[in-house]
């Protein structure tokens, strides 16, 4: 695994952080793991969007690995979150769970038919999952057993102690507009909403109520919900006392034995930037606003907990080609498990690493995938043979594996836009498959499938899930005889010209020259001749004869890339279909 250069020899962002995290967590603690961090709310499917909360620590953590230093990215489950509402397009859940709003999302039922004990576990599951085909290494913490153990019950007596000096810093920013929403900004996030509203009922603010300003929120217990109100705290004996407006309930507590609520937000997360002692932690962009999350807990982390705000890059969002920018709230939303399924973990890493955190960008479930794979495959060329630029050479090392060494690849690269193709026209038939990609080189004939898996199954999968059913390729039974009829002479000579090619053409690189050159032949110029050695005529020529053979091989006016359509039906068939 070749190791990453330093910053002061590569241009590329990670190592630039890395120079910051090294030089930060020796002023801070000297001799100990560097800590990185990511927090991650499996209040719902956990998408594409919140995968950049963990990647960019990932990159980060794993650079200083490299460069010999012992790190741990954490991953703060917050399970312990109250369950805001139903999300959308959920299968197995309907309007009775609504009746656990409030509650926190370990305390919810999984989905109906889930494997796992409960809401969270049920979508934290598919996430660790996504992580491990990544490479993506990380120390999980469940915040459900951190509270309920009693882990931070030192942190929640000393805010509550401290509650006025905490009260006075939210007191500077509660009376301050939000800013206005720019175009395109992301939508506010689950922790943000629930840091604005309030833990339990909307109309809370952070733990203020008639009897002052707490910043704890006891979870009911008699309903286990969180439309609680603190009414009564005492320093000296940690009696507190509560009232739940969903139920009635009311009961006094030492809070000093009492493990059944949470910090709010805005205090919770610099609780736990001191209590972990993270030197690195990125925010999204609605964390990093004026008066969010980020810029308050800097706040409190000194003045309150006596330790350090983390260096935190603003992450911009992550949207999809030909969808709207994604939001855990909705259902539907592509997650990591989803990508991964159409796409090598290699791919994805990139898209993450190769853009800075501040910049947005999009992955691509339609036809771009293609695209993309493209210009990855021409990547891999570069770095080959030494002629790519030193921040794509990085981007390509952190895709291709960790400091651990290279993650799992498709042992020969075939171009994603073929193997799809083929997918689609054999749908799926293995020895059929076998045989197309067997002819795409002869010189150099695929022995077995195997040689191109996994790219292969990504590829069939993205045929069967994201091309619709009318974009799918059926190839004729028959030939079009009444088309062939009545073609004109020009017509009916340029397939002659194609099927007098066939056998010395059979290849990729040879049906390529060949369907190319028709046209060329026809016009009076060589089959080899060069864009800039013909007139601009020959390009409609080219796509009128495209047009032709695509008529009387799938019936439509577009399909796969022809050399691979006519590997893939077959020279007899094709000799068929074209009338010969």
């Amino acid at each position: 695994m070749p190791i990453v250069a330093q910053s002061t020899e590569t241009t590329d962002w990670v190592s630039r952080f890395a120079d910051e995290v090294i030089e930060e967590s020796e002023r801070r603690a000297p001799g100990k793991p560097v800590v990185v961090a990511s927090g991650l709310s499996p209040s719902g499917p956990i998408h594409l969007g919140n995968l950049r909360e963990v990647m960019t620590p990932h990159l980060v953590a794993d650079e200083v690995r490299r460069r010999g230093h012992e790190v741990r990215h954490l991953i703060s489950w917050d399970d312990y979150d109250r369950y805001r509402k139903v999300p959308n397009g959920v299968p197995g859940t309907d309007t009775s769970w609504a009746e656990h709003i409030g509650r926190p999302l370990t305390s919810v039922p999984a989905p109906e038919g889930s494997p796992y004990p409960n809401w969270a576990e049920h979508f934290k599951a598919a996430m660790v999952d996504a992580l491990a085909e990544m490479g993506v290494e990380f120390d999980g913490i469940s915040q459900t057993e951190q509270y309920t153990s009693g882990a931070y019950r030192e942190q929640i007596l000393h805010a509550m102690k401290h509650r006025g000096d905490i009260d006075a810093i939210l007191d500077q920013h509660r009376t301050k507009k939000a800013p206005a929403k720019k175009q395109g900004q992301k939508p506010v996030d689950e922790a943000e909403l629930e840091a604005a509203e309030g833990s339990g009922a909307a109309a809370e603010d952070d733990g203020t109520g008639s009897a002052g300003y707490f910043p704890y929120k006891p979870y009911c217990g008699d309903c286990g919900k969180d439309f609680t109100t603190v009414t009564a705290y005492d320093d000296d004996t940690t009696e507190l006392t509560y009232t739940c407006t969903e139920c009635a309930f009311s009961e006094t507590v030492r809070l000093s034995e009492f493990n059944h609520g949470k910090l709010v937000w805005k205090v919770d997360w610099p609780m736990r930037w001191a209590y972990e002692g993270v030197v690195f932690e990125p925010s999204g962009v609605d964390h990093s606003s004026p008066g969010s999350s980020f810029q308050v807990g800097g706040q409190i982390v000194g003045s309150v907990f006596g330790g350090k705000q983390p260096i935190g890059p603003m992450y911009a969002f992550v949207g999809i080609s030909g969808m709207a920018k994604m939001s855990s709230s909705k259902g539907g939303v592509p997650t990591p498990g989803d990508a991964l399924k159409i796409m090598e973990p290699q791919l994805l890493r990139w898209l993450y690493a190769r853009r800075r955190p501040n910049q947005s960008f999009k992955i691509a479930f339609d036809q771009e995938i293609q695209r993309l794979y493209d210009e990855w495959d021409k990547l891999e060329g570069k770095v080959t043979d030494g002629s790519a630029l030193p921040g794509d050479v990085a981007a390509h090392a952190r895709a291709v594996g960790t400091a651990a060494g290279e993650l799992p690849r498709t042992p020969r690269t075939m171009a994603y836009r073929t193997l799809a193709s083929v997918a689609d026209i054999t749908a799926g038939a293995e020895d059929q498959t076998l045989r197309i990609l067997s002819e795409l080189d002869p010189a150099d004939p695929l022995a077995s499938l195997d040689d191109v898996r996994p790219r292969l199954d990504k590829a069939e999968a993205w045929i069967n899930t994201q091309v619709p059913a009318d974009q799918r390729t059926v190839v004729r039974d028959e030939a079009d005889t009444e088309l062939i009829k009545s073609l004109d002479d020009q017509g009916r000579a340029s397939l002659r010209l194609l099927l007098d090619g066939l056998d010395t053409h059979w290849s990729l690189d040879g049906l390529t020259h060949l369907v190319y050159g028709v046209p060329k032949v026809q016009a009076g110029f060589s089959a080899d001749a060069g864009p800039k050695e013909l007139p601009a005529e020959i390009k409609v020529a080219q796509r009128t004869f495209f047009a032709l053979l695509y008529h009387l091989l799938v019936g439509r006016d577009t399909g796969p890339r022809l050399p691979t359509l006519l590997l893939a039906v077959g020279q007899e068939r094709v000799r068929k279909l074209l009338g010969a």
